[in-house]
Protein backbone atom coordinates (compact mmCIF):
# COMPACT_ATOMS: atom_id res chain seq x y z
CA UNK A 1 0.00 0.00 0.00
CA UNK A 2 1.65 3.17 -1.02
CA UNK A 3 1.50 6.11 1.68
CA UNK A 4 -1.19 8.59 2.07
CA UNK A 5 -0.78 11.77 -0.24
CA UNK A 6 -1.16 15.22 1.79
CA UNK A 7 -4.06 17.41 -0.15
CA UNK A 8 -4.25 20.57 -0.53
CA UNK A 9 -7.13 21.27 1.38
CA UNK A 10 -5.78 20.45 4.59
CA UNK A 11 -4.36 23.69 5.30
CA UNK A 12 -8.13 24.83 4.87
CA UNK A 13 -9.89 22.34 6.64
CA UNK A 14 -7.55 23.12 9.38
CA UNK A 15 -8.59 26.81 9.28
CA UNK A 16 -12.14 25.96 9.00
CA UNK A 17 -12.54 23.87 11.77
CA UNK A 18 -11.35 26.80 14.12
CA UNK A 19 -13.44 29.08 12.82
CA UNK A 20 -16.78 27.16 12.28
CA UNK A 21 -19.00 24.79 14.33
CA UNK A 22 -19.53 22.63 11.36
CA UNK A 23 -17.37 22.29 8.07
CA UNK A 24 -18.68 20.16 5.32
CA UNK A 25 -16.58 18.84 2.95
CA UNK A 26 -18.33 17.56 -0.50
CA UNK A 27 -17.34 16.09 -3.87
CA UNK A 28 -18.04 13.49 -5.63
CA UNK A 29 -17.24 10.09 -4.55
CA UNK A 30 -13.80 8.40 -4.22
CA UNK A 31 -12.15 11.70 -4.08
CA UNK A 32 -10.71 11.29 -0.63
CA UNK A 33 -12.75 12.73 1.54
CA UNK A 34 -12.47 10.04 4.48
CA UNK A 35 -9.24 9.95 3.67
CA UNK A 36 -8.99 14.01 4.44
CA UNK A 37 -11.28 14.31 7.18
CA UNK A 38 -9.45 11.43 8.84
CA UNK A 39 -6.27 13.14 8.99
CA UNK A 40 -7.66 15.28 11.88
CA UNK A 41 -6.16 13.29 14.32
CA UNK A 42 -7.45 15.44 17.58
CA UNK A 43 -8.13 12.97 20.10
CA UNK A 44 -11.70 13.82 21.64
CA UNK A 45 -13.12 13.82 17.63
CA UNK A 46 -15.27 10.53 16.97
CA UNK A 47 -15.40 8.90 13.02
CA UNK A 48 -18.77 7.98 12.28
CA UNK A 49 -19.88 6.82 8.57
CA UNK A 50 -23.63 6.50 7.48
CA UNK A 51 -22.51 3.48 5.53
CA UNK A 52 -22.34 1.50 8.18
CA UNK A 53 -26.11 0.63 8.48
CA UNK A 54 -25.95 0.79 12.17
CA UNK A 55 -25.20 4.45 12.42
CA UNK A 56 -27.66 4.93 9.11
CA UNK A 57 -30.37 3.21 11.16
CA UNK A 58 -29.46 5.61 14.20
CA UNK A 59 -29.30 8.61 11.78
CA UNK A 60 -32.85 7.99 10.81
CA UNK A 61 -34.75 6.61 14.00
CA UNK A 62 -32.34 8.62 17.07
CA UNK A 63 -30.51 11.45 14.97
CA UNK A 64 -30.25 13.60 18.49
CA UNK A 65 -28.59 11.06 20.44
CA UNK A 66 -26.46 9.71 17.36
CA UNK A 67 -24.95 14.04 17.52
CA UNK A 68 -24.05 13.70 21.22
CA UNK A 69 -21.90 10.68 20.94
CA UNK A 70 -18.98 12.46 21.28
CA UNK A 71 -17.88 16.31 22.11
CA UNK A 72 -16.44 16.79 18.04
CA UNK A 73 -18.05 14.44 15.70
CA UNK A 74 -16.86 13.48 12.06
CA UNK A 75 -20.07 12.16 9.79
CA UNK A 76 -19.47 10.62 7.01
CA UNK A 77 -21.67 10.55 3.69
CA UNK A 78 -24.12 12.37 5.33
CA UNK A 79 -26.12 12.89 2.25
CA UNK A 80 -27.75 9.66 3.18
CA UNK A 81 -29.90 10.71 5.98
CA UNK A 82 -30.39 14.99 5.20
CA UNK A 83 -32.50 14.80 8.35
CA UNK A 84 -29.82 14.22 10.16
CA UNK A 85 -28.68 17.97 9.91
CA UNK A 86 -31.71 19.04 12.40
CA UNK A 87 -30.19 17.77 15.10
CA UNK A 88 -26.91 18.86 14.29
CA UNK A 89 -28.31 22.24 13.85
CA UNK A 90 -30.10 21.89 17.09
CA UNK A 91 -26.98 20.37 18.92
CA UNK A 92 -25.36 23.67 17.58
CA UNK A 93 -27.47 26.24 18.55
CA UNK A 94 -27.11 24.40 21.97
CA UNK A 95 -23.15 24.60 22.30
CA UNK A 96 -21.81 26.64 18.79
CA UNK A 97 -18.47 25.04 19.44
CA UNK A 98 -15.71 25.61 16.49
CA UNK A 99 -15.09 22.54 15.07
CA UNK A 100 -17.35 20.98 16.49
CA UNK A 101 -19.09 19.35 13.40
CA UNK A 102 -17.09 17.53 10.07
CA UNK A 103 -19.36 16.34 7.95
CA UNK A 104 -18.76 14.73 4.34
CA UNK A 105 -21.07 14.57 1.03
CA UNK A 106 -20.87 12.65 -2.07
CA UNK A 107 -23.31 15.13 -3.19
CA UNK A 108 -23.25 19.03 -3.73
CA UNK A 109 -24.99 19.99 -0.22
CA UNK A 110 -25.58 23.44 -1.21
CA UNK A 111 -27.40 22.33 -4.08
CA UNK A 112 -29.80 20.58 -1.25
CA UNK A 113 -32.26 22.79 -0.04
CA UNK A 114 -32.77 21.48 3.27
CA UNK A 115 -29.20 21.27 3.91
CA UNK A 116 -28.46 24.88 2.86
CA UNK A 117 -31.64 26.07 4.79
CA UNK A 118 -30.67 24.20 7.56
CA UNK A 119 -27.39 25.11 8.26
CA UNK A 120 -27.40 28.35 6.79
CA UNK A 121 -24.79 30.80 9.01
CA UNK A 122 -23.39 27.92 10.87
CA UNK A 123 -21.38 25.80 8.19
CA UNK A 124 -18.62 26.25 6.26
CA UNK A 125 -18.34 24.17 3.13
CA UNK A 126 -15.07 22.95 0.97
CA UNK A 127 -14.97 20.70 -1.90
CA UNK A 128 -12.56 18.28 -2.75
CA UNK A 129 -11.65 17.42 -6.23
CA UNK A 130 -9.67 14.54 -7.48
CA UNK A 131 -6.12 14.99 -6.95
CA UNK A 132 -4.07 18.02 -9.18
CA UNK A 133 -1.09 16.42 -10.90
CA UNK A 134 1.05 17.96 -7.84
CA UNK A 135 -1.19 16.33 -5.06
CA UNK A 136 -0.72 13.00 -6.97
CA UNK A 137 3.39 13.83 -7.76
CA UNK A 138 3.23 13.79 -3.67
CA UNK A 139 3.47 17.82 -3.50
CA UNK A 140 0.47 18.60 -1.82
CA UNK A 141 -0.37 21.44 -3.63
CA UNK A 142 -1.72 22.70 -6.96
CA UNK A 143 -0.47 24.61 -9.97
CA UNK A 144 1.24 28.20 -9.57
CA UNK A 145 -1.94 30.24 -10.36
CA UNK A 146 -1.17 32.56 -7.42
CA UNK A 147 2.00 33.66 -8.67
CA UNK A 148 1.09 34.95 -11.61
CA UNK A 149 -1.83 36.66 -10.63
CA UNK A 150 0.55 38.80 -7.60
CA UNK A 151 3.65 39.22 -9.71
CA UNK A 152 4.89 42.15 -11.64
CA UNK A 153 5.15 40.41 -15.40
CA UNK A 154 8.87 40.34 -15.80
CA UNK A 155 8.95 37.88 -12.82
CA UNK A 156 6.77 35.65 -14.73
CA UNK A 157 9.49 33.26 -16.66
CA UNK A 158 11.25 32.91 -13.41
CA UNK A 159 7.97 31.56 -11.88
CA UNK A 160 7.75 29.38 -14.76
CA UNK A 161 11.50 28.01 -14.21
CA UNK A 162 11.04 27.55 -10.53
CA UNK A 163 8.58 25.00 -10.75
CA UNK A 164 9.51 21.58 -9.33
CA UNK A 165 7.07 19.56 -11.25
CA UNK A 166 8.92 17.39 -13.89
CA UNK A 167 7.89 16.92 -17.70
CA UNK A 168 4.98 14.83 -18.45
CA UNK A 169 3.17 13.77 -21.31
CA UNK A 170 -0.15 15.80 -20.83
CA UNK A 171 -2.30 12.35 -22.38
CA UNK A 172 -1.03 10.30 -19.72
CA UNK A 173 -1.94 12.44 -17.56
CA UNK A 174 -5.50 12.93 -18.04
CA UNK A 175 -5.93 9.37 -18.50
CA UNK A 176 -4.93 8.61 -15.10
CA UNK A 177 -7.07 11.81 -14.26
CA UNK A 178 -7.12 12.16 -10.20
CA UNK A 179 -9.37 9.58 -8.31
CA UNK A 180 -6.63 8.62 -5.96
CA UNK A 181 -6.61 4.64 -6.52
CA UNK A 182 -6.55 4.41 -10.45
CA UNK A 183 -4.45 7.75 -10.85
CA UNK A 184 -2.11 6.89 -7.54
CA UNK A 185 -2.49 3.35 -6.46
CA UNK A 186 -3.25 1.13 -10.02
CA UNK A 187 -0.14 1.07 -12.25
CA UNK A 188 -1.60 -0.41 -15.03
CA UNK A 189 -4.33 0.14 -17.62
CA UNK A 190 -5.97 -2.80 -17.26
CA UNK A 191 -7.03 -2.36 -14.10
CA UNK A 192 -7.84 1.18 -13.92
CA UNK A 193 -10.60 0.44 -16.59
CA UNK A 194 -12.17 -2.19 -14.23
CA UNK A 195 -12.06 0.29 -11.52
CA UNK A 196 -13.99 3.35 -13.66
CA UNK A 197 -16.60 0.46 -14.50
CA UNK A 198 -16.97 -0.54 -11.22
CA UNK A 199 -17.23 3.12 -10.06
CA UNK A 200 -19.83 4.06 -12.65
CA UNK A 201 -21.88 1.21 -11.84
CA UNK A 202 -22.17 2.31 -8.21
CA UNK A 203 -23.08 5.93 -8.96
CA UNK A 204 -25.70 4.96 -11.29
CA UNK A 205 -27.30 2.12 -9.16
CA UNK A 206 -26.44 3.98 -5.83
CA UNK A 207 -25.67 7.56 -5.50
CA UNK A 208 -28.07 8.94 -8.54
CA UNK A 209 -30.70 6.96 -6.76
CA UNK A 210 -29.95 8.81 -3.12
CA UNK A 211 -30.38 12.31 -5.55
CA UNK A 212 -33.16 11.43 -7.15
CA UNK A 213 -34.69 8.58 -9.07
CA UNK A 214 -33.81 8.03 -12.45
CA UNK A 215 -36.49 5.78 -14.36
CA UNK A 216 -34.32 4.78 -17.15
CA UNK A 217 -30.53 4.41 -16.79
CA UNK A 218 -29.79 3.22 -20.19
CA UNK A 219 -30.93 6.86 -21.24
CA UNK A 220 -28.93 8.00 -18.47
CA UNK A 221 -26.25 6.59 -19.51
CA UNK A 222 -26.46 7.80 -23.47
CA UNK A 223 -26.15 11.04 -21.63
CA UNK A 224 -23.00 11.06 -19.82
CA UNK A 225 -21.60 9.30 -22.82
CA UNK A 226 -23.02 12.35 -24.97
CA UNK A 227 -21.60 14.81 -22.44
CA UNK A 228 -18.46 12.95 -22.32
CA UNK A 229 -17.83 13.39 -26.14
CA UNK A 230 -18.64 17.02 -26.12
CA UNK A 231 -16.00 18.01 -23.52
CA UNK A 232 -15.16 21.86 -24.07
CA UNK A 233 -18.39 22.56 -25.93
CA UNK A 234 -21.31 25.10 -25.22
CA UNK A 235 -24.12 24.02 -23.03
CA UNK A 236 -26.92 23.31 -24.94
CA UNK A 237 -29.54 21.23 -23.28
CA UNK A 238 -31.91 20.67 -25.63
CA UNK A 239 -29.51 19.42 -28.56
CA UNK A 240 -27.91 16.87 -26.01
CA UNK A 241 -31.17 15.55 -25.65
CA UNK A 242 -32.36 15.51 -28.94
CA UNK A 243 -29.06 13.67 -29.72
CA UNK A 244 -29.86 11.05 -27.23
CA UNK A 245 -33.63 11.09 -27.69
CA UNK A 246 -34.95 12.89 -24.54
CA UNK A 247 -36.58 15.49 -23.82
CA UNK A 248 -35.33 18.84 -23.02
CA UNK A 249 -36.87 18.72 -19.64
CA UNK A 250 -35.19 15.08 -18.56
CA UNK A 251 -32.04 16.24 -20.63
CA UNK A 252 -31.93 19.40 -18.11
CA UNK A 253 -32.72 17.47 -14.81
CA UNK A 254 -30.01 14.35 -15.59
CA UNK A 255 -27.37 17.15 -16.02
CA UNK A 256 -28.30 18.74 -13.16
CA UNK A 257 -27.72 15.62 -10.98
CA UNK A 258 -24.58 15.33 -13.04
CA UNK A 259 -23.27 18.59 -11.56
CA UNK A 260 -24.61 18.05 -7.95
CA UNK A 261 -22.81 14.97 -7.65
CA UNK A 262 -19.72 16.18 -9.01
CA UNK A 263 -18.98 14.74 -11.93
CA UNK A 264 -19.74 17.72 -14.82
CA UNK A 265 -18.41 20.80 -14.60
CA UNK A 266 -20.22 23.92 -16.42
CA UNK A 267 -18.07 26.72 -16.62
CA UNK A 268 -19.54 29.91 -17.05
CA UNK A 269 -18.81 32.71 -18.98
CA UNK A 270 -17.10 35.81 -17.71
CA UNK A 271 -19.54 38.78 -18.09
CA UNK A 272 -18.40 41.75 -17.99
CA UNK A 273 -18.84 43.20 -21.22
CA UNK A 274 -17.22 46.64 -22.38
CA UNK A 275 -17.78 46.14 -26.23
CA UNK A 276 -17.62 42.93 -27.70
CA UNK A 277 -20.92 41.14 -27.43
CA UNK A 278 -20.12 38.21 -24.93
CA UNK A 279 -21.33 34.44 -25.51
CA UNK A 280 -22.80 33.37 -21.94
CA UNK A 281 -23.57 29.93 -22.22
CA UNK A 282 -21.34 27.30 -19.97
CA UNK A 283 -19.18 25.04 -21.17
CA UNK A 284 -19.03 21.85 -20.34
CA UNK A 285 -16.28 19.69 -18.67
CA UNK A 286 -15.62 16.75 -16.86
CA UNK A 287 -14.57 16.67 -12.61
CA UNK A 288 -12.25 14.12 -13.63
CA UNK A 289 -10.31 13.47 -17.34
CA UNK A 290 -10.21 9.85 -16.83
CA UNK A 291 -13.74 9.33 -16.44
CA UNK A 292 -14.81 11.24 -19.01
CA UNK A 293 -12.40 9.15 -21.23
CA UNK A 294 -14.24 5.83 -20.03
CA UNK A 295 -17.39 7.17 -20.59
CA UNK A 296 -17.04 7.82 -23.93
CA UNK A 297 -15.24 5.48 -24.95
CA UNK A 298 -12.37 6.96 -26.14
CA UNK A 299 -8.80 5.63 -26.01
CA UNK A 300 -6.56 8.51 -26.98
CA UNK A 301 -7.23 12.07 -25.21
CA UNK A 302 -7.51 14.79 -27.46
CA UNK A 303 -7.10 18.61 -27.47
CA UNK A 304 -10.12 19.75 -24.66
CA UNK A 305 -8.67 16.59 -22.51
CA UNK A 306 -5.64 19.02 -22.25
CA UNK A 307 -7.92 21.90 -21.17
CA UNK A 308 -10.43 20.10 -19.08
CA UNK A 309 -6.98 18.90 -16.78
CA UNK A 310 -5.72 22.40 -16.69
CA UNK A 311 -9.27 23.15 -15.52
CA UNK A 312 -9.04 19.95 -13.19
CA UNK A 313 -6.34 21.71 -11.35
CA UNK A 314 -7.85 25.22 -11.67
CA UNK A 315 -11.15 24.32 -9.68
CA UNK A 316 -8.92 22.84 -6.70
CA UNK A 317 -6.45 25.93 -6.49
CA UNK A 318 -9.68 28.12 -6.53
CA UNK A 319 -11.64 26.46 -3.29
CA UNK A 320 -8.36 25.92 -1.23
CA UNK A 321 -8.32 30.06 -1.51
CA UNK A 322 -9.36 32.13 1.50
CA UNK A 323 -11.29 34.81 -0.02
CA UNK A 324 -12.55 32.47 -3.25
CA UNK A 325 -11.65 33.75 -6.84
CA UNK A 326 -13.55 33.03 -10.17
CA UNK A 327 -12.75 30.76 -13.00
CA UNK A 328 -14.67 31.25 -16.18
CA UNK A 329 -13.94 31.16 -20.02
CA UNK A 330 -14.52 34.35 -22.44
CA UNK A 331 -15.71 34.11 -25.79
CA UNK A 332 -17.20 36.66 -28.10
CA UNK A 333 -20.05 36.07 -31.17
CA UNK A 334 -17.41 36.91 -33.58
CA UNK A 335 -15.05 34.08 -32.44
CA UNK A 336 -12.57 35.45 -30.18
CA UNK A 337 -11.90 33.21 -27.08
CA UNK A 338 -10.20 32.44 -23.77
CA UNK A 339 -10.12 29.27 -22.84
CA UNK A 340 -10.08 30.41 -18.92
CA UNK A 341 -10.48 33.78 -17.37
CA UNK A 342 -9.42 33.88 -13.44
CA UNK A 343 -10.95 36.73 -11.54
CA UNK A 344 -9.02 37.18 -8.25
CA UNK A 345 -9.51 40.54 -6.25
CA UNK A 346 -10.25 43.15 -8.76
CA UNK A 347 -7.29 41.37 -11.33
CA UNK A 348 -7.85 39.13 -14.35
CA UNK A 349 -5.76 36.57 -15.68
CA UNK A 350 -5.97 35.00 -19.05
CA UNK A 351 -5.46 31.54 -20.00
CA UNK A 352 -5.10 29.71 -23.59
CA UNK A 353 -4.13 26.19 -23.88
CA UNK A 354 -2.60 24.79 -26.80
CA UNK A 355 -1.64 21.14 -27.53
CA UNK A 356 0.84 22.22 -29.70
CA UNK A 357 4.49 21.70 -28.87
CA UNK A 358 5.61 24.53 -31.30
CA UNK A 359 3.00 28.06 -30.35
CA UNK A 360 3.11 30.88 -32.46
CA UNK A 361 2.19 34.33 -32.23
CA UNK A 362 -0.57 33.03 -34.36
CA UNK A 363 -2.09 31.13 -31.25
CA UNK A 364 -2.43 34.07 -29.08
CA UNK A 365 -5.02 35.84 -31.04
CA UNK A 366 -7.85 35.44 -28.29
CA UNK A 367 -5.48 36.59 -25.39
CA UNK A 368 -4.41 39.76 -27.40
CA UNK A 369 -8.25 40.51 -27.89
CA UNK A 370 -9.12 39.87 -24.73
CA UNK A 371 -6.11 42.10 -23.18
CA UNK A 372 -6.65 44.84 -25.24
CA UNK A 373 -10.86 44.58 -24.10
CA UNK A 374 -9.82 44.80 -20.92
CA UNK A 375 -6.32 46.43 -20.52
CA UNK A 376 -6.57 47.55 -16.43
CA UNK A 377 -7.56 44.76 -14.87
CA UNK A 378 -6.17 41.86 -16.67
CA UNK A 379 -2.26 41.66 -15.49
CA UNK A 380 -1.34 39.39 -18.21
CA UNK A 381 -2.08 36.04 -20.13
CA UNK A 382 -0.46 32.32 -20.43
CA UNK A 383 -0.57 30.49 -23.04
CA UNK A 384 -0.12 26.43 -21.60
CA UNK A 385 1.58 24.33 -24.34
CA UNK A 386 3.28 20.93 -24.72
CA UNK A 387 6.99 22.57 -25.66
CA UNK A 388 9.81 23.03 -23.57
CA UNK A 389 10.40 26.73 -23.77
CA UNK A 390 9.22 29.67 -21.99
CA UNK A 391 9.67 32.55 -24.28
CA UNK A 392 7.25 36.03 -24.71
CA UNK A 393 4.71 35.44 -28.25
CA UNK A 394 3.48 38.94 -27.56
CA UNK A 395 2.82 41.96 -25.16
CA UNK A 396 2.06 40.66 -21.48
CA UNK A 397 1.55 37.26 -23.07
CA UNK A 398 4.00 34.75 -22.05
CA UNK A 399 4.40 31.35 -23.83
CA UNK A 400 4.69 28.06 -20.83
CA UNK A 401 4.94 24.58 -20.57
CA UNK A 402 1.95 23.74 -18.98
CA UNK A 403 3.81 21.00 -16.83
CA UNK A 404 6.18 23.80 -15.37
CA UNK A 405 2.35 25.42 -13.86
CA UNK A 406 0.75 22.65 -13.01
Amino acid sequence: MKPLLPRLLQESLQRSLASAPVVVVTGARQTGKSTLVGMDAAGDRQYLSLDDLDVLAQARDAPDELVRRAPRLTLDEVQRSPDLLLAVKRAVDQRPDPGRFLLTGSANLLLMRKVSETLAGRAIYLNLWPLTRRERLGHGSCGAWTDFIDAPLDAWPEIASDQAAPREDWREAAALGGYPRPAYQLEEAEPRSFWFTGYTRTYLERDLQELSLISNLVDFRRLMRAASLRLGNLVNQSGLGRDVGLSTTTARRYLGLLEASYQIVPLPAYAVNRTKRLIKAPKLYWSDTALALHLAGESSPRGPHLENLVLCDLQAWRDAQPIRPEVLYWRTSAGDEVDFVLESLGKLLAIEVKATRNPGYGDTKGLRVFLAEYPELAVGGLLLHDGRDVSWLGQRILAVPWWQVL
